[in-house]
């Protein structure tokens, strides 16, 4: 998105950036420049600095829930460096992941689109920082923005809509090594780091499966030397061929993300070159 759009400047710092590049961690930023949540830093000065005095930083943990399931909706989050699951309950077995946010995205949809309450399950994947924001506080500076701020995060919503169909897909029609795989390397780029916690059972849940059929794949993929896992820490060693494993839809969802988000960051780098 141009500042010629809105009449208003944007951040020099956001003209190099990839929807997957490597950020800092650290506190809250002391401005938008530092911003590492990529829809915080798309947002107009003025609408940044609207929302800022409301943007609560905050440290989250592993297995925190965000909200439960028809429970309401409190706070939205933009994680810095969290990464957070969505997960669809169902009533006679475990929850199952249908989308995953890290630094590129929000967790309150429903909240921007009108909803105070969600059938799905919002947790905690990897810890680490977000900001936190009160949802009605959230919907009243929502609802006083102009349409080019609206459609960042309707853009964004029709993006997380993507990968949830995507998820469905997956699911049902491939094998759990390629899933594993992909998930993995989905976690790989929101943490930004080769290494990340995680345990066997927790993927499991993610997935949907058993512990033990997670535990066959992740061997598997460690007897081809594509990562390494100890003491529930997971280290990916051949990004390439670990992707070369996965289903396409690692592939399909990450270049829907750059597609729709990213023409907005093509807007940007147009700008100042």
């Amino acid at each position: 998105m141009s500042a010629s759009h809105d009449g208003e400047s944007r951040p020099r710092n956001r003209a190099s950036r990839a929807l997957f590049e490597v950020h800092g961690r650290g506190e809250s930023p002391e401005d938008q420049s530092g911003e590492r949540n990529l829809l915080l830093s798309f947002l107009s000065e003025s609408a940044y600095s609207s929302l800022a005095p409301s943007l609560e930083p905050i440290s989250v943990s592993a297995r925190q829930v965000a909200w439960r399931p028809e429970g309401r909706i409190h706070a939205v989050y933009f994680p810095r460096s969290a990464v957070f699951s969505l997960l669809t309950p169902l009533q006679h077995h475990s929850p199952v992941e249908s989308a995953t946010v890290g630094y590129e995205g929000v967790v309150g949809v429903p909240i921007l689109l009108g909803v105070r309450a969600s059938h799905s399950l919002a947790v905690v994947q990897i810890s680490g920082e977000a900001a936190r924001v009160d949802a009605e506080r959230f919907r009243s500076w929502f609802a006083e923005q102009d349409e080019p701020t609206r459609a960042i995060f309707y853009r964004y919503s029709y993006a997380l809509l993507e990968q949830t169909a995507q998820s469905v897909a997956c699911n049902r029609k491939h094998a759990l090594e390629e899933r594993c795989a992909r998930w993995l390397l989905a976690t790989r780029d929101r943490v930004a780091s080769d290494e990340f916690p995680l345990t066997h059972e927790f993927l499991a849940a993610m997935l949907g499966v058993r512990r033990a059929s997670v535990t066959v794949a992740l061997g598997l993929l460690q007897q081809e030397g594509y990562l390494t896992y100890s003491r529930g820490r997971l280290k990916v060693l051949d990004p390439a061929k670990l992707e070369e494993t996965s289903c396409e839809c690692y592939r399909v969802v990450r270049a829907e993300q750059e597609r729709i988000m990213g023409g907005m960051l093509g807007a940007v780098q147009q700008e100042s070159s």
